[in-house]
């Protein structure tokens, strides 16, 4: 265990990289910051004092007192840095999705695993009280046994959002399930559990020759404990986001997380027992133009020095981080099978 303050470094120096600096400035120690663009790099680096690199080879080799690498580069990247930065010796935080292949995942894995270093996944909605709270509610069998699950994620993601941007490339991106809504993907796993079978449709309305996969898609999934579940997903919401919602019917109640982001408790009739009193979540990431999920990582880092220092349990391990690009690969692989016979 890591007794002194821990030392992060981070690759990636765009939007979501100015939350994890921010945090790590408030919780540790930032040392190193490196992106390909010099002017990320020096910017960022300037702003918290620290030196910038534009060579992960280079701030990997010469920034030997990191702890932690934060991995906030295009998803297509994330499995390809962060093993990089395990094989030279250290902890991994990366970025959602974990990867855009189950095999990429794995073999992240097995460099942690070779390394004896640890890979942190972020997963922040978890995170959301409204999510906690439900999520305990069902460890404990209070809702007893889950019959189905809805799920609905209705954004808005407009041109200006992909324009001059990795954002949109199936390369780099990977697909609106991998950049937009992973991290509700991850909770129907953690809530529900893993999916058996999933059969989905796509398709793109309003960004074609945009982005290189679907702005639109609805999912029909069987649960391995026999729950059935849907997915209703969108960025073509006019004008701006409208919702972000999971509920749940069960043997016991029905409950239903929904605002925007999965920030809000907005219906629960459960036998003998009331949510009551949750704490009030953080606000969501505000882009300007567009509003993002949750503003959970201060906990995700809270959990990696506590998990460091203490020796406690991780948040969101790398199988559960694999678990989540598994069931998103399983949707993409029916609804390319279902949008060519339909």
């Amino acid at each position: 265990m890591i007794k002194e303050k821990i030392n992060f470094a981070i690759i990636g120096c765009g939007r979501i990289a100015q939350r994890h600096a921010q945090h790590i400035h408030n919780l540790g120690n930032l040392v190193a910051v490196c992106d390909i663009v010099p002017e990320k790099s020096n910017e960022m680096a300037l702003k918290y004092n620290v030196k910038g690199y534009t060579n992960i080879n280079d701030m990997l080799q010469g920034e030997k007192e990191i702890h932690v690498v934060a991995i906030c580069t295009p998803n297509g990247l994330h499995a390809e840095h962060s093993i990089k930065c395990l094989n030279a010796g250290f902890h991994v935080l990366c970025e959602k999705p974990m990867a855009l292949s189950v095999n990429d995942c794995g073999e992240m894995i097995k460099a942690a695993e070779k390394s004896n270093k640890r890979i942190f996944a972020i997963k922040q909605n978890r995170f959301n009280p409204p999510v906690a709270a439900v999520k305990d509610a069902i460890d404990k069998g209070i809702l007893g046994k889950i019959y189905s699950v809805q799920l609905s994620c209705f954004w808005n993601r407009n041109n200006d959002y992909y324009h001059n941007s990795w954002k949109g490339s199936k390369d780099l991106d990977g697909g609106t399930l991998f950049t937009q809504f992973s991290h509700f993907i991850d909770l129907l796993y953690w809530l529900i559990g893993d999916v058996k079978q999933a059969y989905a449709l796509t398709g793109n309305f309003t960004h074609q020759g945009i982005i290189d996969f679907e702005d639109t898609g609805v999912v029909i999934l069987e649960f391995q404990n026999n729950a059935l579940g849907t997915i209703n997903y969108t960025v073509n919401s006019y004008n701006k986001n409208m919702e972000g919602s999971l509920s749940i019917f069960a043997e016991k109640g029905t409950v239903k997380i929904g605002g925007q982001y999965l920030n809000e408790l907005e219906y629960q009739s459960i036998e003998g027992f009331e949510f009551k009193d949750l704490p009030e979540g953080n606000t969501a990431n505000n882009y300007g133009t567009y509003v993002g999920s949750m503003s959970n990582h201060d906990k995700v880092y809270e959990n990696v020095i506590d998990v460091l220092q203490n020796g406690s349990s991780i948040s969101t391990n790398s199988y559960e981080g694999l678990k989540t690009v598994e069931i998103i690969n399983k949707i993409y692989e029916s609804a390319q099978k279902l949008n060519k016979t339909s």
